[in-house]
């Protein structure tokens, strides 16, 4: 089969590569529809290079159900399904006290396994979300994406009623921005340097929209209100790493969510915070709970699927998925020209 192997740094190749067999009874193989480039799949294109030389990439997918293992009676061939790119090994404390996003061994599709960048792909059955009727393979590409925001929403403390502040408007962002409004904010302010993030933030639910370029977070913040209760960072960046913890009330909540690829200085000011008001700050990681995967991909493919939460509006490309070396220098070049990209491996062989 044809697929996207990443060899090293801005090393992105199309290829042909082995096709995925069935080898144990809850193996299940996904034909590609559709799958998405991820803001870390860039970060590491550009910055890291791949876990292993070589090995399919790629997490964000949907697809059809092409055969499944003898053990596997929850799936049929022909099912319509999103996949839970995250690999836990079920035996940890972590996963038997039903953390499985601290899991010791946790492993994502396209690190050490293949990934979705291919026509098509091996995973347990328990990986496999099937999607309701008349949702689209376009939603169930950006069901992932919505579950990471989804998973640091049930890490904090939100409530109906509260006010959320957005730090960084891209596809993690303004999915932080819907679900918040999902979860019960009442007003939602998005921040971001990019004037069309942040009319885009304002299809997506944000209330106030903030252009972060010459302006202090806190001081900001505080033309509209005493403080947020909940600050949210999805930029990953080391700026603003810092500054979110200018953003929440006393007695406030900060959710990282965001990674960012360098050192994080916090001045003074911004540290003090955390003390001074007593902030609650919490690191989320991954798309999982239990029981695994957990109610977040239960609840994205409902909200999603029935049309509760719209997530499409961020996609801005639709290619072969021959074309993604081609994408990716592309961002590189002019990242500010992509929201999310989608592509399609059966384009291909059209």
């Amino acid at each position: 089969m044809k697929a996207l192997a990443f060899y090293a740094k801005r090393d992105l190749r199309y290829e042909d590569v082995p096709d995925p067999v069935i080898e144990k009874d809850d193996d299940v193989i996904v034909k590609v529809k559709t799958v998405g480039i991820c803001g870390s799949d860039i970060a590491r294109y550009r910055n890291l290079g791949p876990y292993v030389p070589g090995n399919v990439w790629g997490h964000e997918f949907a697809g059809e159900v092409a055969s499944v293992g003898a053990g596997v009676t929850s799936l049929k061939p022909g099912d319509r399904v999103v996949g839970c790119p995250n690999m836990v090994c079920h035996e940890c404390a972590a996963c038997r006290s039903g953390h499985p996003s601290r899991c010791e061994k946790l492993n994502t599709i396209g690190a050490y396994v293949p990934g979705a960048f291919a026509e098509y792909i091996k995973l347990p059955a328990k990986n496999l979300i099937r999607m309701v009727d008349g949702m689209s393979y376009e939603e169930g590409a950006l069901t992932e994406p919505a579950t990471v925001a989804i998973h640091g929403l049930y890490q904090s403390n939100i409530q109906m009623g509260h006010s959320v502040a957005v730090v960084g408007c891209g596809n993690i962002g303004l999915m932080c921005i819907a679900w918040s409004k999902a979860f019960g904010a009442k007003t939602v302010y998005a921040l971001d340097l990019d004037d069309a993030q942040l009319e885009l933030a304002r299809k997506f639910g944000a209330d106030v929209t903030i252009n972060t370029a010459d302006v202090d977070f806190h001081d900001e913040i505080r033309k509209h209100c005493d403080g947020v209760d909940l600050a949210i960072e999805s930029a990953g960046n080391a700026f603003t790493a810092a500054r979110v913890l200018g953003l929440p009330r006393k007695g406030g909540q900060v959710i990282y969510m965001g990674i960012p690829y360098a050192d994080v200085p916090v001045p003074r000011f911004y540290f003090e915070k955390i003390m001074r008001n007593e902030l609650n700050i919490v690191g989320s990681w991954c798309t999982i709970s239990a029981p695994y995967p957990g109610k977040e991909w239960e609840n994205a493919v409902d909200y999603i699927g029935h049309h509760k939460v719209k997530v499409t509006d961020m996609i801005t490309h639709q290619v072969k998925l021959s074309e993604g070396p081609a994408i990716f220098e592309a961002i590189m070049e002019n990242p500010r020209n992509f929201g999310k990209v989608l592509l399609y491996p059966e384009l291909d062989r059209q």
